[in-house]
């Protein structure tokens, strides 16, 4: 159900949520709480921490309406170091507490901060869900490709053949893509970013914020300590122009510079691949050149682009996958507990509920 305040309220991804008065400013400063930061030295939690302080005055919500709900791992200290409202709760589950928070409070903008293990192995049955329901909500999904908090063993992304704790001979699970899942659970807005580009991920954060339903941000992240340096390859600024690919609504799927440049075209087994754009024009690829489209209904596009993923990071997609506009789980509910009416047709009593609640098939046990 909806609360009114009588105060104003933000528009579009936090719309019914208080907004500060006209006039009233708010810093980074006033987000970071008085707890000590708490991670290991080099660890990438500390930039994306950094990030959303600076970007959470951005939102003109009042404090006491932004909620951060965390699971079980090195990114779920999270709730600790912003001055909001947080949990940290159960692993695995906080989508599930989000859920609840974001369906019964329509005045607070929800937040989910999750790692690679608490989200993707035993949460991840609760983030599916959320992403197929399309709870309002933003979940920020930290991926280092290892378990950190609990020193160091395999993860559902790490890479096969790594040498952990728990897999001494290299591990030989196939790891999970989480923007593929994502994808394939219907999510309305996914994106992926990087903790080393600040500039980057705030505009990300921003895009996810502004989005209403469920917006999923996988955020890859390095663990100095037990799997350091995982995304070398893409943090190198010279590695970076060949191997990323930069996805701009509207704009052809391209990657590395003039000169050297490839272009993504549709081959004819469904699926994509790069080609040198000498060869667009001398194969006579243009009409089967991709150009991204975040608003497809159809999530198949998205889906192969995101697929272009691999072991090599040869090229890995960066940006927004998808962003479309669907009816949220718990508008719904709101709108539905509303507009409940008894029999005379007047709004429902507690009467009515605890007769609903019985139902028609009741016994009584002498």
């Amino acid at each position: 159900m909806s609360i009114d305040l009588g105060i104003p309220t933000a528009i579009g991804g936090t719309a019914g949520v208080p907004a500060l008065p006209e006039g009233e400013k708010q810093t980074r400063k006033d987000f970071a709480s008085d707890q000590e930061v708490r991670w290991c030295p080099g660890c990438g939690d500390y930039a994306v921490l950094a990030a959303v302080q600076g970007f959470l005055p951005e939102l003109g919500l009042r404090r006491e309406n932004i909620v951060f709900v965390s699971g079980i791992g090195c990114s779920s200290r999270f709730p600790y170091y912003l001055d909001t409202y947080g949990m940290h709760s159960i692993h695995g589950r906080a989508p599930s507490i989000a859920t609840g928070l974001a369906t019964s409070r329509s005045d607070l903008s929800v937040w989910v901060v999750t790692g690679d293990g608490d989200a993707l192995s035993i949460g991840g049955n609760h983030l599916i869900h959320a992403l197929r329901r399309n709870v309002n909500m933003t979940i920020l999904l930290f991926n280092n490709r290892i378990y950190g908090l609990t020193k160091g063993q395999y993860s559902p992304t790490s890479q096969p053949g790594l040498v952990t704790k728990s897999s001494p001979m290299g591990s030989v699970d196939a790891p999970f893509n989480p923007v593929s899942l994502a994808l394939g659970a219907e999510g309305t807005f996914v994106a992926r970013t990087m903790d080393s580009d600040r500039g980057h991920l705030t505009s990300v954060l921003r895009e996810a914020a502004a989005h209403r339903g469920t917006s999923i941000v996988e955020i890859y992240q390095n663990c100095p300590i037990f799997n350091d340096g995982a995304f070398e390859l893409i943090k190198d600024v010279e590695e970076q122009r060949a191997r990323l690919v930069h996805l701009v609504d509207g704009e052809a799927v391209t990657t590395g510079e003039e000169g050297e440049r490839e272009v993504l075209v549709r081959d004819g087994h469904g699926s994509v691949r790069f080609v040198p754009e000498a060869e667009v024009a001398s194969g006579g690829l243009a009409e089967h050149v991709v150009v991204h489209d975040t608003s497809l209904a159809d999530p198949s596009q998205a889906f192969s682009i995101s697929r272009l993923d691999s072991e090599a990071m040869t090229h890995v997609p960066m940006g927004i996958f998808r962003s479309v506009e669907r009816p949220t789980y718990d508008d719904e509910v709101r709108a539905q507990v509303e507009s409940a009416v008894d029999l005379g047709g007047g709004p429902a009593t507690d009467a009515d509920l605890g007769e609903l609640l019985r139902g028609p098939d009741t016994w009584t046990v002498e």
